[in-house]
Parts: structure tokens; C-alpha cells; sequence
């Protein structure tokens, strides 16, 4: 692929990425705008982003507009509350006629109820089109990283975790209920995980302490790991040229069975394996595509190019068959409560000063583009978007629906006193709160994207690069 037609796809992604986000705020806003024209409000601007208009038009007393700061968006809606100092305008006006709390109330749920029609839509799609399901369903432990708390716990591969606190798990990593988002989701000193262990009746209760992995001051703080892999069969993918694993007849598709006499639960442990062993010869139980099963005497051999890698048996896995990535075509209502049941699951973990959970590890809109960007160039990518589109539009819907001045729930707890009073809120102290409240959001945005950006710089990397190639003899 040429430079040109990479620089061109990454504009058409960024293109797509940017469009994605002003279909989900327009939306929302639309419900707005909807509500208060049958409401009979007055209606001053419609503007997408915030910040003073690089485009504008009026039109039968709206103006449409587009910001220049790209976050959120707004209906400008005077007779709900005082709003000019976010949202900027003139204050100066002729008195408008006075609306009823029971209009307030409908004009602001009408955003997060447009949020999550819009979420039910894009449901309905992936319920037809079907998306990736991207879940490793096996339960049983193919790898423990020595001095890792899985390992000091006596975790052992092949142990087949059944519960972790308690609480039953569905497969190794895709689900809430999954072993990993179980041990990032846990709150507590301690990691509490129910086994069963082959050769051992009952099964074991084994308690685990977590390490996290250190971050700069201007990263996200590391989620829990206790140092475990999920098992899954050690495939070859490729072999190559003049390496040991090629002498001794291993080829793409066969499956290593077994190490040593000792059964492999995964091609990572293999990997530990040769470290622990000094990299000296080992005996492997092979298995070919047909089913025939032999073995085969190998000796890890260090490569010519690149002189820094430790001696290796010259095979790429194959880890395809690890990933259940079945397009599936879940229910509607399903997919709506599951997003929610995420949205619950993130507000407690935050919330909860036993986990490790922040508020820095909420994402904000370049936290949420970079991840639109990163899925759009993913195999079934669109699907993926799809898929997002019904977590995103219900988080917006829950979020804003907060009693949080601001925010549509905090203009319903507004109106709702206003109803039970018999009067409004003082206009003063209110556009004192509303002013507050929105610097605040402000300033929370800004924080969680200081972390979406700062993610991106100190982690990852190192390591040896380049093609591997062994000496001829």
C-alpha cells in the first residue's frame, strides 16, 4: 500500500469516526428540538459542538450552527433555564411566556429517550447483520506467569475456574462475567477463585492477591492481573526455514499435545516451558490434522537474525481457534439491557473504593473516537461500529439522565420541584448552579481526556523486532 493511500484512508476513517459522532449527538439534540416545538417553547439555536459557530443559519427564527470545540452539542431552550454562559447568546430579551413543569420535564427526557430509540435502532440492525461475538469461551487456565499472585496462590494450568468471588464465570474474557473483567471488576484485598483440578474430586478454594501495573501521573492507573492465560490449543500456524521445529517434521496445522509427557494446555506454557527447561532438548507429542499423534525431539536453537532472541523451536501459533468471533444476531431488548446492565456495572465499580476502577478510566470523545477509529480497521469492522453504537447511545441516554444540573435529569429534578413549590427556581442562583455544574463537567472531560492521550504515550513497545531467520547447515 502506498504512503498516499494510507494518508487517505486514515482521513476517510477520521471522516467516518467525526460523522459517527455528530449522528449520535444530532439525535439527541433532535429529541430536544422535537419536543420543544410541540411544547410551543421558544427555540433560539440548534447547534452541534460547543463553542462560538464556525457555521451558522438562520432559519423561521432557529439558528443552526456548528461549533468549533468538537463535544457535545445543545438546543438553545431559554425558557427551560438560564444557559447563556455555556451556550453563549443574549441574555437581554423580551419577557417569554411561562411554560409548565410538565412541559420542562418532557422537553428534557425527550434527548435521552431519542438516545435510546436510537440505540434500539441500531439494535434492530445488529439483530439483522449480526456481529462479531469476540469471546474466549474456555474456562480452564492454559498458562500462569511465575511470581505473578496466580502463581503464589497455586494456580495451575489446567485448573478450570468455576466462580470467582462467589460468583459463577462465563468463559476466559468477552463478558462481564468473564474471568478477566471478573478479576478487573473485583473489589477488595483479595481475589477469592473456586477450581476444579483434574485428579481432585471437590472442588478447591484458592485466595489470590493482584498486582497492577505501574503507570505515569498522566496515565490511567493499571487494572488488576493475577498473571493467568486461557487454554486453548497450541496450533501451528507457520514453521520456519532451517529452524529446529522444521528438522524435526513439524509442520503448519499440527497440534503440540504435549511436552515432555506432560499435557499442553496452551502455546504460551510451551513457552515457559523452554525457559524452565534451559532451553535444553524436549520430547514433543505431535498431532496432525488427520488425527495421527508422534512425537519429536527438539532442541531450541538461537537464531542468526536477530542476535537477541533467546533460543526458539522457529514456530508462529496460530491462535485463531482461541476467539469465539461467530457473528451472532442477539435479541434487541437483549443488547439494550445488556448495555445497561455494562452502564450499572461501571457506575458501581467507579463509585466502589475497593476496586481499582476510576474515574480515569472513563473515556472521553478521544478516548471514544480512537476506539470508533481502532474498530473501524478491524475484520468486520462496521459490524463492531454497530455493536458500539448500542453501548454508546445507551451510556449517553443513562448519563444524561442524571440529576445533575446540566444535564437532562437535573433540568427533570428542576422542573420537579418547580411542580411541588408551586414556583421556579431563583433565576440568579440558578444560572449560578447551571454555570458551576457545566465547568465541572467540563473539567471532568478534560481530566479523562488528558488520559485518553496520555494512554497513548510510555506504554507497550520494546522487545526485538524483525524477521527471524536460523543459520543454513
Amino acid at each position: 500500500m502506498s504512503v498516499l493511500q494510507t494518508i487517505l484512508n486514515i482521513i476517510v476513517l477520521i471522516v467516518v469516526v467525526v460523522m459517527l459522532f455528530n449522528i449520535i449527538i444530532f439525535v439527541h439534540e433532535l429529541g430536544h428540538f422535537l419536543a420543544g416545538k410541540w411544547r410551543g417553547l421558544k427555540i433560539d439555536r440548534f447547534q452541534i459542538w460547543f463553542g462560538k459557530p464556525i457555521w451558522k443559519k438562520e432559519y423561521k427564527g432557529v439558528q443552526y450552527g456548528l461549533g468549533w470545540i468538537p463535544a457535545g452539542g445543545f438546543v438553545a431552550l431559554p425558557q427551560m433555564a438560564p444557559m447563556e454562559a455555556i451556550e453563549g447568546g443574549d441574555k437581554e430579551r423580551e419577557p417569554l411566556p411561562k411554560i409548565t413543569p410538565l412541559d420542562k420535564i418532557i422537553v428534557a427526557f425527550a434527548g435521552p429517550l431519542f438516545s435510546m430509540l436510537l440505540a434500539l435502532a441500531a439494535a434492530v440492525v445488529v439483530w439483522g447483520v449480526g456481529k462479531p461475538k469476540d469471546f474466549i469461551p474456555s474456562t480452564t487456565i492454559g498458562y500462569v506467569a511465575e511470581g505473578m499472585p496466580g502463581a503464589k496462590a497455586g494456580l495451575l494450568p489446567g485448573d478450570k475456574i468455576i466462580a470467582i468471588n462467589g460468583k459463577e464465570v462465563n468463559g476466559f474474557a468477552g463478558s462481564l462475567e468473564s474471568i478477566t473483567e471478573s478479576i478487573v471488576l473485583s473489589s477488595g484485598d483479595k481475589i477469592e477463585f473456586t477450581i476444579e483440578r483434574p485428579g481432585v474430586d471437590e472442588p478447591m478454594v484458592l485466595t489470590s492477591g493482584f498486582d497492577t501495573p505501574d503507570s505515569k501521573w498522566f496515565q490511567r492507573g493499571g487494572l488488576r492481573q493475577v498473571g493467568l492465560a486461557p487454554a486453548g490449543p497450541a496450533m501451528v500456524g507457520a514453521v520456519i526455514k532451517n529452524s529446529p521445529a522444521e528438522k524435526a517434521g513439524i509442520a503448519p496445522g499440527d497440534e503440540i499435545v504435549t511436552v515432555n509427557a506432560e499435557t499442553l494446555f496452551s502455546d504460551i506454557q510451551l513457552t515457559q516451558f523452554l525457559e524452565a527447561n534451559d532451553f535444553n532438548t524436549i520430547t514433543l507429542g505431535v498431532k496432525r490434522p488427520n488425527g495421527e499423534v508422534f512425537t519429536a525431539e527438539v532442541t531450541p536453537q538461537k537464531p542468526a537474525e536477530p542476535t537477541d532472541r533467546d533460543p526458539m523451536l522457529g514456530v508462529a501459533w496460530d491462535s485463531s481457534g482461541d476467539i469465539d468471533v461467530r457473528i451472532v444476531h442477539p435479541n434487541p431488548f437483549l443488547q439494550v439491557a445488556d448495555s445497561l446492565k455494562m452502564m450499572w456495572v461501571t457506575i458501581v465499580s467507579v463509585s466502589d473504593p475497593g476496586t481499582n476502577i476510576g474515574v480515569d478510566h472513563l473515556s472521553g470523545p478521544v478516548g471514544i473516537g480512537q476506539m470508533l477509529y481502532s474498530l473501524l480497521q478491524t475484520d468486520e469492522g462496521w459490524r463492531r461500529i454497530l455493536g458500539f453504537m448500542v453501548l454508546f447511545n445507551v451510556n449517553l441516554a443513562v448519563l444524561n439522565m442524571l440529576p445533575f444540573p446540566v444535564l437532562d435529569g437535573g433540568h427533570i429534578v428542576l422542573a420537579t420541584f418547580e411542580k411541588i413549590f408551586g414556583r421556579p427556581l431563583n433565576m440568579k442562583a440558578l444560572e449560578i448552579i447551571q454555570t458551576g455544574c457545566a465547568l465541572a463537567l467540563i473539567s471532568l472531560m478534560l481530566y479523562v481526556t488528558s488520559k485518553d492521550i496520555g494512554d497513548k504515550f510510555g506504554r507497550g513497545g520494546g522487545g526485538s523486532s524483525g524477521e527471524v531467520i536460523f543459520a543454513e547447515e
